[in-house]
């Protein structure tokens, strides 16, 4: 077994040997991952989370020799996590959820060489301030962002909200919409990109278009046209890793700012100032700026915006100043 990071999920692969030819996928990895529950392990199946020879597979799967195994334990249980005075931005807050508008830089969820530090260490912390007749409620992460991604952010502070939740993401039903500052002039007023979604083969950190991945599909509408950037809107119909920013990287137009995907671009800006406004950012210029969703508890339709962090408006203001 090896195991790989993302920015928070835990991705590990599994060889299977002679001894377990022939088990069904379900089974297999429930027996190997004893820390999640069956249910749990087929959610993620379901969700083509778990690659076999880096394609889908069904729970059923009979296992054979060779084979590759691969699961991205996606993070999204209420778990316990070592509680840490870290200042959140809560945008609504009851019972039952909250909503959080997440600074770049901030890591959501506690993965394999991360530990502290995350959104969800500064959420315990701060449901242990809260008046409680009761246990204390866990954070429960649902989705999550990359580090240095800002916006809003759905957390459940119960079970029943968390599987509630789970299903309208899994559903395909959650509402969400970013802000993406693009390299060139997209043509195009509005587009779709369904392309499928994996495990770059030559940088396990990385993800990649890949055909026989993933379903990932982003629907991207122009805000606005600069000289040479695009600010766009880009709603995602699927929560794959990183997956605005390949799809857009795919498109030919990185996100602005991104090194992972950015394949050089902010190097090639002419204007030597902007180009160092950029590098100076220390972010990528992606940011979720709207969420809607069905409260779990009262079945109230709930939409949330969160402007554009200053670091980001600045930088268009920057533009503007330049048209």
């Amino acid at each position: 077994m090896t195991q790989g990071r993302s920015q928070q999920n835990e991705l590990l692969t599994f060889k299977i040997d002679s001894e377990n030819a022939g088990a069904r996928l379900d089974a297999y990895l429930a027996a190997k991952i004893p820390d999640w529950s069956r249910a749990r392990l087929q959610r993620l199946i379901d969700d083509d989370d778990v690659l076999v020879n880096s394609k889908p597979a069904k729970p059923s799967y009979k296992l054979r020799v060779n084979d590759e195994v691969e699961i991205e334990l996606v993070a999204s249980t209420a778990t316990s996590f070592t509680p840490e005075d870290i200042p959140l931005e809560i945008i609504y807050e009851d019972d039952a959820v909250a909503v959080v508008n997440k600074p770049a830089g901030l890591v959501v969820h506690p993965a394999a060489g991360i530990h502290s530090g995350t959104l969800a260490n500064a959420l315990s912390f701060h449901f242990q301030q809260l008046p409680s007749s009761g246990d204390v409620p866990r954070p429960g992460i649902v989705h999550r962002l990359d580090r240095d991604t800002s916006g809003l952010l759905v957390v459940a502070k119960t079970e029943s909200a968390l599987e509630k939740l789970a299903d309208q993401f899994r559903e395909r039903t959650v509402f969400k919409s970013y802000i993406a500052l693009v390299h060139g002039l997209v043509k195009a007023e509005s587009g779709k990109i369904d392309q499928p979604l994996a495990r770059d083969s030559g940088n396990r950190t990385r993800m990649a278009v890949v055909k026989g991945g993933r379903g990932a599909i982003s629907i991207f509408h122009v805000r606005r046209r600069y000289q040479r950037f695009t600010l766009l809107d880009v709603e995602l119909k699927t929560g794959r890793t990183h997956q605005i920013r390949v799809h857009l990287s795919w498109l030919k137009h990185p996100v602005v700012g991104d090194e992972t995907y950015g394949g050089g671009r902010d190097n090639s800006v002419p204007d030597a100032r902007l180009r160092a406004r950029i590098r100076n950012l220390g972010r990528h210029f992606l940011h979720a700026e709207r969420l809607g969703f069905v409260h779990p508890v009262t079945q109230t339709q709930m939409e949330f915006t969160a402007p554009l962090p200053l670091e980001l408006s600045e930088l268009l203001n920057d533009l503007d100043e330049r048209e």
